[in-house]
């Protein structure tokens, strides 16, 4: 296990939402940052672009437009191979958008992960590796809190599906060649900076601007809405300290949530309240890929890196829709 803090992090996904805030989270613990991203369309560039341009002010930050699914061009970036520990958040995101374009997930997701794991693998500096899951693989689980030992064998999405993938493909590699990995499952993160095809960001647009949203299975959703700086406290405790339990499995995946779910209609009362306007609803059905509910139970994440989620919904999202209105100038 590693037992001293790396001062040099291979970061994927660097602009994206969760890279974004951890690079940040990094460079103030002094930690220089090697950051990767293929900058893709999924939505728009321009977001990404702006993240990485207030990054490249900050001293340690280098960036460095690469697929990770070109196994080739990632083992030449500057630096790749000396990182101390990997954290790899690149991946093709949302749920819905993958029963359309399901090649994406399969270049992006499974090519690039094993991608990481041969870049590890074969990396001098032997790092720890850290890695994002999502609490997709529980599907349609009805056991709550959902518990990193449940069976996860029954996904309901190819997104969900290629991160079960992505631990197995872990399992294995850990198993094979001795790799110190953490595979943390995500729960519904959300604030500044985030991503336009979440709730939080499109419930924001369409109430400020009187356009109807779209309210799936009339509203009888629950969600474990996880600010984001309760998850990049998570993501840097796991990629640069020792867990405290005796003995870990070199191979660990936790949950990383905040613990208390909450339903749709009160997370819309909550962006309402933000705003200062009602919404208008167009109340639709349950949507293919859709879960009813997601909770994460945090014991685990808690004993061995003192996770610590404090940010209440009523707490967060005020926050992300005044930087809204600041980004957006709405």
């Amino acid at each position: 296990m590693t037992t001293t803090r790396p001062q040099h992090v291979l970061l994927t996904g660097a602009a994206g939402f969760i890279g974004f805030h951890v690079a940040h989270a990094l460079l103030d613990k002094g930690i220089r940052v090697t950051g990767i991203d293929n900058l893709n369309d999924y939505y728009p560039v321009a977001l990404k672009k702006d993240r990485l341009a207030i990054l490249a002010k900050r001293d340690g930050f280098s960036f460095h437009q690469v697929d990770i699914a070109g196994h080739e061009a990632l083992k030449s970036v500057p630096g790749a191979t000396d990182a101390g520990a990997i954290i790899h958040l690149a991946a093709q995101a949302g749920v819905r958008y993958s029963l359309d374009n399901p090649f994406a997930y399969g270049q992006s997701n499974l090519i690039g992960h094993l991608s990481i794991l041969e870049l590890a693998r074969h990396s001098s500096a032997k790092p720890r590796l850290v890695y994002a899951s999502s609490s997709s693989v529980y599907g349609a689980n009805t056991k709550a809190p959902f518990a990193e030992d449940d069976r996860v064998d029954h996904p309901v999405s190819l997104y969900a599906a290629t991160k079960r993938a992505n631990e197995m493909m872990s399992e294995s590699y850990s198993a094979l060649y001795g790799m110190e990995q953490v595979g943390l499952r995500f729960f519904t993160v959300y604030g500044t900076w985030g991503r336009p095809d979440m709730a939080y960001w499109t419930f924001t647009r369409d109430i400020i601007e009187g356009t109807p949203i779209r309210v799936f299975n009339n509203g009888q959703l629950q969600r474990d809405f996880t600010w984001i700086d309760d998850i990049v406290a998570g993501v840097v405790s796991t990629a640069l300290d020792a867990p405290r339990s005796p003995n870990p499995p070199l191979h660990r995946i936790y949950n990383i949530g905040n613990n208390r779910p909450v339903e749709l209609g009160r997370f819309i009362e909550i962006v309402e309240d933000a705003v200062g306007k009602r919404a208008l609803k167009i109340m639709e059905p349950m949507q293919p890929g859709d879960v009813h509910a997601t909770y994460a139970d945090i014991d685990a994440l808690v004993r061995d890196h003192g996770f610590a989620p404090s940010t209440t919904l009523e707490e967060g999202i005020p926050r992300f829709v005044k930087w809204y209105r600041d980004y957006t100038k709405t």
